[in-house]
């Protein structure tokens, strides 16, 4: 009667694996067709200066982070990847790889934790990584702080000196309006083990998007002592975040409205 007891429970935990499996998948293709939805429609996206990526070798795409619902880095990833034909690893928070559907699909996509040593390895090995360096701050600003780049953690600078890897910036107009934060739900954060949960409207709605690549920071020589590093690289970092905040200023008036 045990045996036969053990058996059965194997049986289903076997079935309910495949069956979270199976959903798994379901959503994640689901997902994808939402994100092609928004891109094509939704949003009307437009992308200007992608001749500006390179065909080849490894950089470092880096660009402004923005909307309550951080959807900015699943749109960039999805447009880049079928624009370029080439692999495009994203780094992302740790707790993004948490969330149902949306953490399993990062990582199928590619998506790395945000630690230094994942860049080096991809840029080591001739791939594209796409940073956001503000974080969750850049997500946390109030609506009437939109577009007012919060302050660049300078870890892909360390990597581009490390590596000699092209600094790319990107700028992304449109992802404030379509998600903009009015509040937020600390208790509710916090029962979910989140850095924060917005008070936005829970659809994104249809502003125009226009993403823009600029061209390419070559970034200097690595210098060889430790101090003088950290100071090229926090030097780099603020040269690139500079050049993203006047994209971001200049084309923001390059769209026909925000809303239909």
């Amino acid at each position: 009667m045990t045996e036969s007891l053990a058996d059965v429970i194997e049986v289903a935990g076997s079935e309910l694996r495949f069956l979270r499996k199976l959903l798994g998948a379901a959503g994640e293709d689901a997902w994808e067709r939402l994100l092609e939805w928004f891109i094509d429609e939704w949003f009307r996206l437009d992308v200007l200066g992608l001749e500006n990526i390179p065909a080849d070798g490894p950089a470092v795409l880096v660009s402004n982070h923005s909307g309550a619902w951080g959807l900015d880095a699943f749109v960039l990833h999805k447009v880049l990847r079928r624009s370029l034909r080439r692999e495009l690893h994203v780094l992302a928070a740790p707790f993004v790889f948490r969330l149902p559907v949306l953490g399993p699909y990062a990582a199928r996509m590619g998506a790395v934790p945000s630690d230094p040593r994942a860049a080096l390895k991809r840029l080591g090995d001739g791939e594209l990584v796409a940073v956001f360096p503000e974080g969750v701050s850049g997500l946390e600003k109030p609506f009437r702080d939109r577009y007012r780049l919060q302050s660049f953690n300078p870890g892909f600078a360390v990597a581009a000196l490390h590596t000699g890897a092209p600094v790319v910036p990107v700028g992304v107009i449109g992802a404030e309006e379509s998600s903009p934060k009015i509040g937020e739900l600390p208790a509710l954060a916090r029962f979910l083990d989140l850095p924060y949960f917005p008070l936005t409207s829970p659809f994104p709605l249809p502003a125009k998007w226009l993403i823009t690549i600029g061209e390419p920071i070559t970034p200097p020589d690595r210098p060889r002592g430790f101090g003088d590093r950290s100071a090229a690289a926090r030097r780099l970092s603020a040269e690139v975040r500079d050049t993203v905040q006047g994209m971001v200023d200049r084309e923001r008036g390059r769209r026909d409205g925000f809303l239909r």
